[in-house]
């Protein structure tokens, strides 16, 4: 039998920082649904946020941006703890050896993105995620008692009087797994729409399991559309157009080419994004057009070029010279600000079960995330997480109890076409701002989709743990907005598989 003191689902930053800062005596895996730099945080380009050796700056300003971003509904307690341990984990980043970038002086770096009142993003050119991401894994590969499983998925979760057991897909075949204590890190939910920034992971696996096992959800409606994805028009996942663009000067513009960001809040291009995607909506109603356009031609090309390395290149395969033409933009699904409601050391509503990274809501983040301040929350409430079960495992011992799945693995696979319905249900109801009618007609097809796939006889591979996460993650959002809406809502929250 394979049991673990610790088992972490997801191989993103929150993950892999979790696995680094536990305890070496205890025997840990770490299951990474596909690639191991396959996720989020290696999608993330901006920075990282933080108040860290900065005379000028003071984590009471950096609290001050988050709670303006969030629209004051930010948790107190959780955003006192991210900005004023931000310099903890930012210098455990530089001691891991990941690459800030410099100034000629020594000193490094500091960008400034939409919302904040400070340069104090730290990054690596505009690839910062992927970075920290290969910076961790590199170092967690080097721990002996942490064992990384690739391409292998959680199907199912089971509480036991001993901690939890898990039934892990791998290679074909099914493996059940023990452990004491369980992360959830497994991302967010960008895949339950028709386009998002999102890396083929976020399917929100972690926060259906924890739903289905009984864990508290908080705010899945609070989600960011990030106004800058660029408007390729083809493909699922857009290729995003960094904050930091924006913070280098570049312009928005409309269909006219003229800029319009005037007309709705005083910031300009540096209001929060949610601030951003709404007024290009209202711009798109007034135009009757949804072409829309980031400009920073009339920035010097070679600092472009080194500046943006990653989205020049990327552009230039796309067809665009970003130091010579306007770039197509228009919103896009980005990032989800709740998940599975958690404390400040990421305990969820379940004894043993903790949730960092993007699938967890500490409630830093409030209705709408400050720029560059996931990757911090990913490390610091993952460090949390790691101490606590820490100090929590020192004196436990003996076996494990198994729990005996059963499975039908020559069910029917599902059928064709229902992620693709959900995804232009969410997409057609819930984007940027809710279509009333749209969302009545969606929420009540959702739960039929829902039904099905909790109650169908359905072999459970990765399409069906994917889609019955989709179903599960959309039937919370629209629930939440329809009650937003029409005042009341049925729910069933009745857990299991």
């Amino acid at each position: 039998m394979n049991n673990y003191d610790v088992i972490i689902v997801g191989c993103g930053a929150a993950g892999l920082y979790g696995a680094l800062n536990l305890d070496p005596t205890l025997k840990v895996l770490v299951l990474s649904k596909r690639e191991l730099t396959l996720c989020n945080s290696s999608l993330a380009q901006g920075g990282i946020a933080g108040v860290y050796n900065s005379p000028e700056d003071s984590p009471e300003l950096h609290k001050h941006d988050t709670f303006i971003a969030g629209g004051y509904e930010n948790d107190p307690v959780s955003t006192e703890v991210l900005v004023t341990e931000a310099k903890i984990d930012i210098a455990r980043l530089i001691e891991l050896g990941c690459d800030f970038d410099k100034l000629p002086n020594g000193d490094y770096h500091r960008t400034l993105e939409g919302g904040h009142g400070m340069h104090r993003i730290f990054h690596h050119k505009d690839a910062t995620g992927y970075e920290i991401e290969t910076t961790l894994l590199e170092n967690v590969q080097q721990k002996e008692n942490v064992e990384i499983w690739e391409n292998a998925l959680m199907v199912r979760i089971r509480r036991t009087k001993t901690g939890f057991s898990l039934l892990v897909l791998k290679d074909g075949g099914y493996i059940p797994c023990n452990c004491r204590f369980c992360i959830f890190a497994t991302g967010g939910i960008g895949r339950v729409y028709e386009y998002t920034t999102n890396s083929a992971i976020a399917t929100g696996d972690g926060i259906a399991a924890a739903y289905r096992l009984g864990a508290e959800i908080k705010n899945l409606s609070y989600i960011q559309f990030h106004p800058t994805a660029f408007n390729n028009r083809h493909t699922r996942e857009c290729f995003l157009i960094s904050e930091a663009v924006r913070g280098e000067g570049a312009y928005l513009k409309n269909c006219h080419l003229e800029r319009f960001m005037h007309n709705y809040d005083k910031r300009l291009e540096l209001a929060p994004r949610d601030v951003v995607s709404h007024s290009i909506i209202f711009e798109a109603k007034k135009t009757g057009s949804d072409e829309f356009y980031l400009d920073i031609t009339h920035k010097d090309p070679e600092f472009i070029r080194n500046r943006f390395p990653m989205i020049y290149k990327n552009l230039l395969e796309a067809g665009y010279d970003m130091t010579k033409q306007p770039i197509p933009i228009f919103p896009c699904q980005h990032y989800l600000m709740g998940g599975i409601k958690v404390d400040i050391y990421s305990r969820t509503t379940i004894d043993r079960l903790y949730a960092c990274g993007e699938c967890s809501c500490t409630g830093v983040h409030g209705n709408n995330r400050l720029a560059s301040n996931s990757l911090l929350e990913a490390l610091v409430f993952s460090r949390r997480a790691a101490g606590d079960i820490n100090q929590r495992a020192k004196n436990e011992s003996g076996e494990l109890i198994d729990y005996n799945f059963t499975l039908n693995t020559e069910g029917e696979h599902i059928p064709t076409g229902l992620r693709t319905e959900i995804r232009h249900i969410m997409q057609s109801a819930y984007f940027v701002m809710p279509d009333i009618k749209a969302l009545a007609d969606g929420y009540e097809r959702i739960i039929e989709i829902k039904q099905l796939l909790d109650r169908g006889n359905f072999k459970p591979d990765r399409d069906y743990v994917e889609a019955r996460s989709l179903a599960t993650v959309a039937f919370i959002v629209l629930g939440e907005a329809y009650q937003i809406a029409f005042g009341s809502v049925d729910i069933d929250y009745e857990a299991g598989y």
